[in-house]
């Protein structure tokens, strides 16, 4: 079994400060919804208004709640004349759990409320950002939900370009190299160019692109474009943090070179900064070699040292 890596205190920061905002922003940290419950108490009334007669045990394994607790919970929703219990006919040291017409005139506002104030949640927010804030739900979700299960991860897949994205490279360039070389979005603006170039002079028999993807997320590109009849260029090689450690980008550059060399090219070369250790490490692990070196002014850095790298096909 694969040992999970271990968590950056960033990281850790980071969910933290998330849980506060969300909790805060969606009052949980006061009677929920104005009423006199918890978050807890609603949560249980949820359980019971949605499910068919279900045990006490189920509930607590469900919700991951002890099981003193939740019956604490359930003598408080019988007092109230919420909660009917009957015997189960599989195991006569269960019961089985419903809520009663007063439980259900009891939950019917709360739940209304809840969908109200999810609604004004994002009703500041512009279409366009309502959708991106959804997307990004499902994706937290379905990641700590993957992440929880003893499956194998997903492997890294390599594909043919697809509409948006070239959208998608343009952004990963700016975002990346920002984050982690300093670069200003004059960086950006190249690849931009670069990109756009690609798809207004594109050929189809001599040049080609490839996305990376782990678990349908895009996680890293490269593309091979045409220099000159006999010299082709490899361009955009980029990986994403999280996808980097796996081989993907050797992956990448090795495609490029098969595709170079099926084509008939008689060499592919690249440029490069210098300060890029791991690109550098896997061209020249592919045979590439350094053929010229400058240093340069660009992207709101002084201290850039560029490279051109050549493999002979």
């Amino acid at each position: 079994m694969a040992t999970a890596s271990p968590v950056a205190p960033d990281h850790v920061k980071a969910v933290r400060g998330f849980n506060r905002f969300y909790t805060q922003r969606i009052g949980v940290l006061a009677p929920y919804l104005g009423s006199e419950l918890t978050l807890t108490d609603v949560r249980v009334l949820y359980e019971l208004a949605h499910r068919k007669q279900p045990t006490a045990s189920e509930l607590a394994r469900d919700l991951s709640l002890d099981a003193g607790y939740l019956s604490r919970i359930l003598r408080r929703f019988e007092g109230k004349g919420w909660l009917a219990r009957a015997p189960s006919p599989a195991d006569a040291r269960q019961s089985l759990l419903a809520l009663t017409d007063a439980g259900h005139e009891a939950f019917a506002p709360l739940q209304q409320k809840s969908r109200d104030e999810a609604a004004a949640l994002l009703a500041p927010l512009r279409p366009a950002d309502r959708g991106r804030v959804i997307e990004a739900m499902h994706a937290v979700q379905r990641l700590l939900d993957s992440g929880s299960a003893p499956a194998r991860a997903p492997a890294p897949a390599l594909r043919d370009l697809r509409p948006g994205d070239m959208g998608w490279v343009v952004m990963q360039h700016g975002e990346v190299y920002a984050r982690e070389d300093g670069f200003n979005w004059e960086f950006e603006g190249l690849v931009a160019e670069i990109a756009a170039g690609f798809i207004k002079n594109f050929k189809p028999a001599r040049e080609k692109g490839w996305i990376a993807e782990i678990g349908g997320e895009r996680v890293g590109a490269v593309f091979v474009v045409q220099k000159s009849p006999t010299v082709a260029q490899l361009r955009l090689l980029l990986l994403t943090a999280g996808a980097r450690g796996q081989g993907l980008g050797g992956r990448l550059v090795d495609e490029c070179i098969a595709f170079a060399r099926n084509r008939g090219y008689r060499k592919l070369v690249l440029w490069t900064q210098a300060h890029l250790a791991s690109a550098r490490a896997i061209y020249q692990s592919r045979g590439f070699v350094m053929t010229a070196s400058e240093p340069h002014e660009g992207y709101g850095r002084k201290d850039l040292v560029g490279e051109t790298w050549e493999l002979k096909l």
